[in-house]
């Protein structure tokens, strides 16, 4: 067998693997994700997939994957649980930084009305590390208990927002009362994505 040969099924052996990794995920508007994530604090599962839609015309603006200990359909469990999670968000169409902001603005004014005088400067901070996102780049909010969120926008970390309320008061935009449309809170929840 020749070097060539050997190469080009050594590339389809990869191909393979990869692929069969994939298998095993889920899929949302074209989107996978991998059943479970490799984080810091260990190994998480896919919850859900959901996609936020904007406007009256039912725009999808991204694919939100969760990633939990121990997954649930029941936005109280997740939210009472103060366990990791990775929350992803992919874009399927471009965003601007400050549509993103007013979003966040938006969804924690919705979700965690007590708590925003304490979440000021946090909120703050979020908004800061925006930036205007293409169609296929991700914002990830990996939580971890005691340390807080990090973010990493388009694969950039930009650094970690501390305290276990804010992890929660951001994870109530999407599973708190008032979420950005209710297929993504279903879709997280481990219903139709939407």
């Amino acid at each position: 067998m020749g070097k060539a040969m050997r190469k080009n099924l050594l590339l389809l052996g990869v191909i393979a693997a990869l692929g069969a990794g994939v298998a095993h995920g889920k899929e949302c508007k074209g989107i996978s994700f991998p059943e479970q994530a490799k984080v810091e604090s260990g190994t998480l599962t896919l919850n859900g997939l959901g996609v936020r839609k904007a406007t009256m015309f039912k725009v999808n603006v991204y694919v939100a994957a969760l990633y939990v200990v121990k997954t649930s359909s029941d936005p109280n469990a997740i939210l009472q649980s103060n366990s990791p999670y990775e929350l992803i968000l992919q874009f399927v169409r471009d965003v601007d930084a400050g549509d993103l902001k007013k979003g966040w603005d938006e969804g924690f004014d919705k979700n965690a009305k007590g708590q925003l005088s304490a979440l000021k400067e946090r909120i703050t901070m979020l908004n800061d590390w925006m930036a205007d996102m293409k169609t296929g780049q991700r914002l990830t909010f990996s939580f971890k208990p005691g340390a807080g969120v990090q973010v990493a926008v388009n694969g950039t970390v930009k650094g970690t927002i501390t305290g276990d309320d804010f992890a929660n008061a951001l994870l109530m935009i999407w599973l708190g009362e008032e979420p950005p449309n209710p297929e993504v809170k279903t879709g997280l929840l481990g219903g139709d994505c939407g």
